[in-house]
């Protein structure tokens, strides 16, 4: 007989387990695959030489910067948030960890139960003795304490998968803040010589207002010796209100981006200290490209990218392997009595159980299907993305070194353009006085030095973003 039951047994147990095989088959999806191709020069030059390798504070070398820069590294709110993004993304590795061992829980009961005389528990209790001659009380207390723990046995590396990929997904976000803090950098860096160049402009806005004021007085001479009309007074005159006007317009410009440092450095408005002498002198050091493949090791986005998309891909394992039979471990042991006094009589009161489940989905595998199409999407778009961000930091590269090398060849033409116009300025004033020439040839000479100079000073704003912003494109700033 009891080899019968085995046979039943096996049997059952051979068609359950088919069962499960069959329907714990996966679909088959085609996994893609980045294709990081990237050319192999930035131009014709094949050094290695990179100036993303030079550490931010020996890259920029004006000490009130630097300062700045700092501040903003302690203090900065968005900064700040994103680091409790960071944070979250770490106790995510801590979950995912703790999932692999089992879960353990103590606790202790109590509880009474009265069963009625005519059901088979009741009946029971009723013929048979606790111990001879002394019968169940009725109603019957319960008196339970012990431990009791549940393990998912990870067969087919669920949990372990689903462990890696919180933990790359941890480390983008860690590259994400560095993408943050060289952004940042780059930010603070733009905004302060922004700073600079309307310091500049506005001390020359000054400086042609005294100039256009003496011209007005020369002017105003010249009518009381009939040499000239009320006409050129008043055409000088509303030129100097011109300029003057222009002056609080860039004193605007200057509050608003001393503003816009004080809050990328998290604190309210204050002045910015600065000199504005060295603009005009300063000049940026040579940059140096490298190769493209550096930009994948260098620029933190990228390999941001990178990381999300390893994640995806084990994202993928996670989803296919909830088609696959799961093996649960159930166990419990602990003490139960009747009567508190003999809660702890062992082996009398002592309780063990020990389970073991093999589950596989057999009516919610729609719903598997569906998790699983989806994570092979978001694989397929974490290709995508990170091809996209290796195109777009080529591309800004190849623009800004281009960028470079067109803003200088525009600069020495301006300063060619700004020496002919100042000789132009001593020129007309000369021929006016001797009456050689219109009073509107001196107004149309002075507002075009004045706008060539301050053509020269954004000229000169671009070539120092410029040269922020490929220092950023290469990658440094964020170590």
């Amino acid at each position: 007989m009891r080899r019968i039951d085995i046979k039943i047994v096996n049997r059952t147990l051979v068609i359950v387990l088919s069962v499960l095989a069959i329907h714990a088959c996966a679909p088959k999806l085609t996994v893609m695959d980045a294709d990081p191709d990237i050319p192999e020069h930035f131009d014709q030059s094949q050094d290695s030489t990179n100036t993303a390798d030079v550490q931010w504070r020996n890259y920029f070398t004006d000490p009130n910067l630097v300062a700045l820069i700092d501040t903003a590294l302690a203090n900065n709110q968005e900064l700040n948030i994103f680091m409790q993004e960071i944070q979250i993304a770490r106790n995510e590795v801590r979950e995912k960890k703790g999932e692999l061992l089992p879960t353990v829980n103590v606790g202790a009961g109590a509880g009474i139960d009265k069963v009625g005389r005519y059901t088979r528990n009741g009946a029971l209790e009723a013929t048979t003795d606790i111990e001879p001659g002394k019968e169940f009380p009725e109603p019957l207390p319960d008196f339970v304490v012990g431990a009791a723990a549940t393990w998912e046995v990870d067969i087919w590396r669920k949990l372990r998968n689903a462990k890696k990929s919180a933990f790359t997904r941890y480390l983008a976000s860690v590259e994400g803040r560095n993408f943050m803090v060289t952004n940042l950098i780059a930010e603070i860096s733009n905004s302060y010589y922004e700073l600079l160049a309307l310091d500049n402009q506005l001390a020359l806005v000054q400086q042609n207002i005294k100039i256009q004021s003496d011209a007005l007085e020369i002017v105003r001479l010249q009518k009381q010796a009939s040499r000239v009309t009320e006409l050129a007074v008043r055409r000088f005159e509303a030129q100097v209100l011109d300029t003057r006007s222009l002056q609080y317009d860039i004193q605007q410009k200057i509050v608003e981006t001393e503003n816009e440092i004080n809050f990328l450095l998290g604190r309210y408005p204050q002045p910015i200290p600065r000199n504005a002498a060295l603009f005009e002198s300063f000049v940026p050091d040579v940059v140096k490209t490298g190769v493209p493949s550096q930009l994948l090791e260098n620029r933190p986005d990228i390999r941001q990218a990178g990381l999300d998309l390893k994640a995806a891909k084990l994202d993928i394992q996670v989803a296919k392997a909830r088609f696959y039979p799961s093996l649960g471990i159930t166990a419990g042991v602990g003490y139960q009595a009747f009567n508190p006094s003999h809660l702890l009589s062992t082996p009398e009161s002592l309780a063990f159980s020990l389970t073991g489940d093999l589950i596989a989905p057999l009516v919610n595998r729609n719903a598997i299907k569906a998790m699983y199409y989806s994570a092979n999407s978001a694989q397929i778009q974490a290709v995508y993305n990170y091809e996209r961000t290796i195109l777009n930091a080529y591309i800004e590269v190849a623009n800004l070194m281009s960028k470079s090398s067109n803003l200088q060849s525009s600069y020495d033409l301006r300063a060619q353009q700004v020496e002919a116009l100042n000789q132009s300025i001593e020129i007309s004033n000369f021929l006016f006085r001797s009456a050689r020439a219109d009073y509107m040839e001196v107004l149309l000479t002075q507002r075009e030095a004045l706008d060539s100079r301050f053509d020269l000073i954004e000229t000169k704003m671009e070539q120092l973003h410029t040269w922020i912003n490929i220092y950023k494109a290469l990658g440094g700033g964020w170590e």
